[in-house]
């Protein structure tokens, strides 16, 4: 790289050197805490101690430590980035700015998904170019994921990769501004796991000031463990590893035992006598609270924040259609679905077969899977909203069907978000295994959707009509 095609800033902490070039100014890899190791691994998140010098923030760094994900004849390599990238400072955040000046323009700071054990801010799907072509500074981020980020142990606070994610936008308040954001106007967006942690953030008083706008992409506000569920998975791997279910227990253990351990906590009934799986059986980890995000938005930031939330079609059918079991299901799998969270699930696979008498095993298994990952929590998050908001819920429908893999992946998860970044077009989302499958997208559906979220941080409007439990308006893009 050419020393002409960089760019210092000078930040609270110390001065970045990132790459500028026709998109604008990326500065990657900034530290927004300090190095996350040993038993610190199971601390909150402390002040980054800064540096001398220049930082090179012209590459990409560490990831959180993960597993890697197979979703069998499906590509999903672009979802979920490069994996795992060794090193121990990836508490970072990444910047991709119009200019680093005084413009004060609208800042939007992306929390990727992964079920809390995969995902990083290197992942393709994230391309930052369409915001910042349209006036926006978008950020970034990494956050403790898996045992590090969300087990639940004693004599550690819980939610560790939620206390990073309120950590970054503390750095993005304070530091925004030197890299041409308006830290008065951030919106907080993520998708999936990423959602649900800004579903969170909605209800964590700690949070209030920190983001003004927010978006849940196929998250959840009723999506967290109890702590009797969570306890269960502390005891499974505390057993798995052979120590005590402490944070001291744990602390000495290594990241690569961390990950190696993950593929026995793998299929745990969590359900209890008062609670169901809110992930049916498809992540041992996820937020653990007291109440669920839907049922605690009072005194919180959410009353002076605006929300758009929603979620997709046929979203389960990610977890069907690239193993080949949406082809395989029978009525006993779509009963084995209800029963991880209905109390009488041959009396709910009777009520969603009559709702779509023509639908096959495996779309009926697919609804019920949607409904209860993401439908039933983000319908919740936004009556809930509604109810005290001042600011506005809108709410979105995503029913693109991708052609990939036969035609029959459909609008499954994460198929919105190459429209959101306005770049559906990328040949290496398309062929029969990619994401948007061999046929070509709708004309202007990526740069109508993207143009909804642009707005609605511009202003907190997407461009329709807000929720209202009288009429509930909902924006389809298809």
């Amino acid at each position: 790289m050419s020393q002409n095609n960089t760019t210092v800033v000078r930040t609270p902490y110390g001065a970045v050197c990132g790459i500028r070039d026709q998109s604008g100014e990326r500065y990657l890899a900034i530290p927004y805490a300090a190095t996350p190791t040993g038993a610190a691994r199971f601390a909150p998140p402390a002040p980054h101690p800064g540096w001398d010098g220049v930082r090179d923030a012209t590459r990409h760094g560490a990831t959180a430590p993960q597993p890697v994900r197979d979703f069998g004849a499906l590509d999903m390599r672009p979802y979920f980035g490069p994996g795992w990238v060794r090193g121990a400072d990836y508490l970072t955040l990444d910047v991709h700015t119009p200019g680093a000046d005084d413009a004060a323009r609208p800042v939007m700071v992306f929390v990727h998904g992964g079920g809390f054990v995969t995902g990083s801010s290197q992942a393709a799907l994230y391309d930052s170019g369409a915001f910042t072509r349209d006036g926006v500074v978008l950020v970034t981020l990494n956050y403790r994921l898996g045992i590090a980020g969300f087990l639940d142990v004693s004599g550690a606070p819980r939610n560790r990769g939620l206390l990073d994610v309120l950590a970054a936008l503390r750095w993005v308040r304070d530091t925004i501004s030197t890299f041409g954001g308006d830290p008065g106007n951030i919106t907080l967006f993520g998708q999936s796991a990423g959602a649900t942690l800004v579903g969170a953030l909605l209800a964590t008083s700690e949070a209030t000031g920190l983001f003004h706008r927010a978006v849940m992409q196929s998250g959840s506000g009723t999506g967290a463990f109890t702590p009797e569920q969570a306890a269960r998975v502390t005891r499974a791997a505390a057993a798995e590893l052979g120590v005590q279910p402490t944070a001291d227990g744990f602390a000495d253990v290594p990241d690569e035992q961390f990950v190696a351990v993950l593929p026995a906590l793998a299929g745990l009934d969590l359900r209890t006598a008062t609670a169901t799986d809110p992930l049916v059986g498809l992540s041992p980890f996820s937020l653990v609270l007291d109440r669920q995000p839907a049922d605690a938005l009072a005194d919180s930031p959410a009353a002076d924040v605006a929300l758009l939330i929603g979620t997709n079609t046929e979203e389960g059918n990610l977890y069907l259609v690239p193993q080949g079991t949406f082809d395989t299901s029978q009525h006993a799998d779509v009963v084995a679905v209800a029963a991880q969270t209905h109390s009488d699930p041959h009396a709910a696979a009777a009520a969603v077969a009559a709702d779509r008498p023509h639908a096959t095993h495996g779309e009926l298994r697919s609804t019920l899977l949607g409904e209860a990952l993401f439908g039933v929590g983000s319908a919740r998050m936004a009556q809930a909203h509604s109810s005290i908001s001042q600011r506005g819920t809108y709410v979105y429908r995503f029913g693109f069907r991708s052609t990939a893999l036969g035609g029959k992946l459909g609008a499954a998860h994460t198929v919105e978000l190459p429209f959101v970044f306005d770049i559906a077009d990328s040949p290496w989302l398309h062929g029969d295994t990619g994401l948007l499958g061999p046929d070509p997208v709708p004309d202007g559906l990526a740069r109508r959707m993207h143009a909804s979220w642009v707005a609605f941080a511009r202003n907190g409007s997407p461009g329709w009509n807000g929720y209202r439990s009288d009429d509930v308006a909902v924006q389809h893009f298809e």
